[in-house]
């Protein structure tokens, strides 16, 4: 089965010519190679690109194991470049074998004619690296799983029922060659026990590879939910019978960002405009990753929607922060106390700017009010939209909010512009 990732093509092509190495980077088993040495070679094929001036080499198989030498894959591709005429493509994968991997890339760009594509395990090549490795000769592409729209390109039923089966076993693409949930299940355990904790503690030296799985397991219940280093600690402390510091907590979340397995949104005031150093929301970049570490349990669909929301805000290269709105109130006894509203996502992307609510229902008045009352209190000019689970197509309601439903933010990429 082939599933196009046309927003992933785009950036590859154009990064064609721009001299630097186009770096493929993401979570083990998004796929990542299939991006590179399928779609888009076949894409170079079919704009004229002959097969010859296309050099490839995959450095995980055992038959190039001899090219992992950076003498002989060095001679080897000069020896392939001197005899081809016009421009030359290489694309390579798992280059984190090649020994001085960086030295080579930065020669071979260097040279007239040659495009360099690259992806690598993010055990052994992460952002970090590029940015040191490379020394600003370097592009970084950000490959995630499927969005729910390339999920559906591929999905044999309807938004509905594919949206079901999204939220609960995610969107690796492998996840359509599972035969039935139990061997999804089956499939994203493995996962997590041969390939995601294995490669966090083999490249950080974790010592206990227990104290990685157990945080995974703490962030997972937490998903949507304020925490910080200090809260996880003392979780440790009460319900894991287990002692890590803050200190601690904070370098294993960092290697779980490193991992692409979750990510961070940092909270803004809007009034003071800055940041609030501490505490954060954590999202899982795949959510049938984040379901099966639960197993199963806690599969709420309103921290579930949140963090597909998030995913497809992340995905549509938008930053994206947890919004503070404070306020002061006068209570009963007429006295004012000061409180903190809070805006699920502040959304930027050059001087494009949304409020976002992920509300996965408005049963009451009330209930629309403490949605509505965030963004309201937000005196500029920029779009304030409300997203549920169901509910009509997207229209203005009498505040001027944007109301839509999940299908129609995630099926239409341009539903924030509407």
């Amino acid at each position: 089965m082939i599933i196009q990732r046309p927003r992933y093509m785009k950036k590859l092509i154009s990064g064609m010519g721009t001299n630097q190495v186009k770096v493929v980077t993401g979570v083990r088993r998004c796929g990542k190679s299939f991006l590179v040495f399928k779609l888009f070679k076949d894409y170079l094929l079919s704009n004229g690109v002959p097969e010859s001036n296309i050099i490839e080499m995959e450095f995980d198989k055992f038959g190039n194991r001899d090219y992992r030498d950076s003498d002989t894959f060095y001679q080897y591709a000069i020896s392939r470049l001197n005899a081809l005429n016009g421009k030359v493509f290489i694309l390579l994968d798992e280059v984190q074998l090649l020994d001085n991997f960086s030295e080579i890339l930065i020669d071979l760009i260097g040279r007239d004619g040659v495009d360099v594509y690259v992806t690598g395990s993010n055990a052994k090549l992460l952002s970090k690296d590029v940015v040191t490795e490379f020394r600003g000769r370097g592009q970084e592409i950000q490959v995630g799983p499927l969005s729910f729209s390339e999920f559906m390109t591929a999905y044999d039923g309807d938004v509905w029922d594919g949206y079901a089966e999204y939220i609960t076993y995610g969107g690796l693409p492998a996840i359509f060659s599972c035969e039935d949930s139990e061997g999804k299940v089956d499939y994203l355990s493995s996962l997590y026990r041969e390939l995601y904790v294995r490669d966090i503690v083999e490249r950080n030296n974790v010592r206990d590879s227990r104290n990685v799985e157990e945080l995974l397991d703490v962030l997972s219940s937490a998903v949507g939910s304020l925490t910080n280093a200090s809260k996880i600690s003392d979780t440790f402390k009460s319900n894991k019978r287990a002692s890590l510091s803050p200190g601690t907590i904070e370098i294993y979340i960092e290697y779980l960002e490193d991992s692409f397995l979750v990510r961070r949104a940092k909270r803004y005031d809007l009034k003071g405009r800055h940041y609030i150093g501490t505490p954060y929301k954590f999202y899982f970049s795949d959510l049938g990753l984040r379901n099966v570490r639960m197993n199963f349990r806690q599969v709420e669909e309103t921290h579930l929607m949140e963090n597909v929301v998030y995913n497809e805000l992340i995905f549509r290269n938008f930053g994206v922060d947890v919004g503070v709105v404070p306020i002061v109130e006068k209570s009963s006894d007429g006295k004012q106390h000061r409180k903190q509203l809070e805006i699920d996502f502040i959304c930027n992307k050059g001087s494009k700017r949304y409020y976002i609510q992920s509300a996965f229902a408005l049963p009451t008045l009330e209930k629309q009010d403490q949605e509505e009352r965030p963004l309201l209190k937000v005196n500029d000019g920029f779009k304030k939209i409300i997203i549920t689970k169901d509910g009509i197509g997207p229209h203005y309601n009498e505040n001027g909010i944007l109301m839509m439903n999940i299908y129609d933010f995630l099926l239409d990429e341009d539903s924030l512009s509407f």
